[in-house]
């Protein structure tokens, strides 16, 4: 079939990352700062920029409070629109597909996609009030917290213990995802985890928070912001950074096929936006060089390894155990730490060093010959505790 004509039509040229504690700074602070270092990363100015997105994710155990103003409005960006963007954890598939629309019909020249929390910083202050970890706003319709489903581990690790069941997954298998992630964090200086290395032992000991679901299963709980600029290929030559190209993206919901046929447990949406983002880029799983596969928790990986394909269903735990993800496996995945062990801003996490290995700017644990990347988004549950999860695949190349 070939290529789609949007493949290559579009790239990213600035990327601006604010990284760890920000215990004085307010969420719209965090962001007008990861823009304006996008913003010079992109070697451009405020007035260059013609829309931004504001891109807000939703917890697995509720809603974040909102917050007033606009990040563009304290940078004094003129833009022609901007607005809010975001389901649980994909914010940079779902914005980068608004984004090219309006850069299609010559709208903006140039947008700014943005994404920032203030979690960690909540957290601290809500324990001081008596609470465990960050309080969130209440879902209407909601039924399992009365039922004990209070946070997000609480119906993930429903996932695991179904692969368990069916597959013979152990946990010491999950925890080797946890280890390979935290070997990569331990290259990054910028991961909250550097430095902290980790064994399987030191995986099984970790006090066990939802079963099977150890802490180090778990995901970090962070404050920080990442910022992208997207434009078109012909604009992002003139740029002061390698272009990053979107070469395909695609999209699945859990509630189209997977919850009707009751596989929600042990699959992920991963087969339709698979086909529509490696369609679009006319490549096979064989020219991916790395993956940063969403990783809220542990099984989510797992799954992904083998709904996309790098091992049959049931085989992922072996897999993972082999060493395939880690430093030197087969398929290098989630190399700046992840969610796991680096820190937790949705997908733009592993969009930020999708775009580091593409530049060849990922240091220590740069891989080589790097030209493609496939990145990945989850979350934002239609039916809590049912798990109707989108899935985003979102293709980056060196090349268009």
């Amino acid at each position: 079939m070939g290529k789609h004509a949007s493949s290559g039509k579009y790239a990213i040229v600035g990327l601006g990352v604010v990284a760890g504690p920000q215990p004085d700074r307010s969420e719209r602070m965090i962001a007008a700062e990861a823009a304006r270092l996008a913003i010079a990363d992109a070697g451009l100015t405020r007035a260059d920029i013609g829309g931004a997105i504001d891109l807000r994710r939703t917890g697995g155990g509720g809603d974040r409070a909102s917050y007033s103003d606009a990040f563009t409005r304290v940078l004094g960006i003129k833009n022609n629109f901007y607005f809010t963007c975001g389901r649980g954890g994909a914010l940079a598939g779902l914005g980068m597909a608004a984004a090219m629309s309006y850069l299609d019909r010559g709208i903006a020249d140039y947008v700014v996609l943005m994404g920032a929390v203030t979690d960690w910083s909540q957290s601290q202050e809500t324990r001081k009030k008596g609470f465990r970890g960050m309080a969130h706003a209440e879902k209407r319709g909601y039924w399992g917290k009365p039922l004990g489903d209070s946070r997000a581990v609480s119906h993930h690790s429903w996932m695991a213990a179904r692969h368990m069941a069916v597959y013979g997954t152990t946990s010491a298998q999950l925890g080797a995802i946890s280890v390979a992630q935290r070997e990569w964090a331990c290259m990054n200086p910028e991961a909250k985890m550097y430095g902290r290395p980790i064994t399987i032992e030191d995986h099984q000991s970790s006090p066990l928070v939802a079963e099977p679901y150890h802490l180090l299963d778990m995901s970090q709980v962070s404050d920080g912001g990442i910022a992208f600029i997207l434009t078109t290929a012909d604009r992002a030559k003139d740029c002061a950074k390698q272009p990053v190209y979107v070469l395909g993206q695609g999209f699945g919901e859990v509630s189209a096929d997977l919850w009707w046929e009751k596989k929600n447990f042990t699959h992920m949406a991963v087969e339709p936006a698979k086909k529509q983002a490696f369609g679009q880029a006319d490549i096979t799983l064989d020219d991916v060089d790395c993956a940063q596969l969403y990783d809220c928790f542990t099984a989510e990986v797992l799954f992904q390894l083998e709904d996309y394909g790098w091992c049959k269903k049931g085989e992922g735990g072996a897999f993972v155990a082999d060493g395939n993800m880690a430093p030197g496996g087969s398929i290098p995945v989630n190399t700046g730490g992840g969610l796991l062990s680096c820190y937790h801003l949705g997908d733009l996490t592993g969009l930020a060093e999708s775009v580091r290995q593409l530049r060849g700017e990922a240091g220590e644990r740069q891989i080589e010959d790097c030209d493609i990347v496939l990145t990945t988004g989850h979350g934002g549950e239609l039916v809590s505790p049912g798990m109707c999860s989108i899935h985003t695949c979102t293709l980056l190349g060196r090349h268009a």
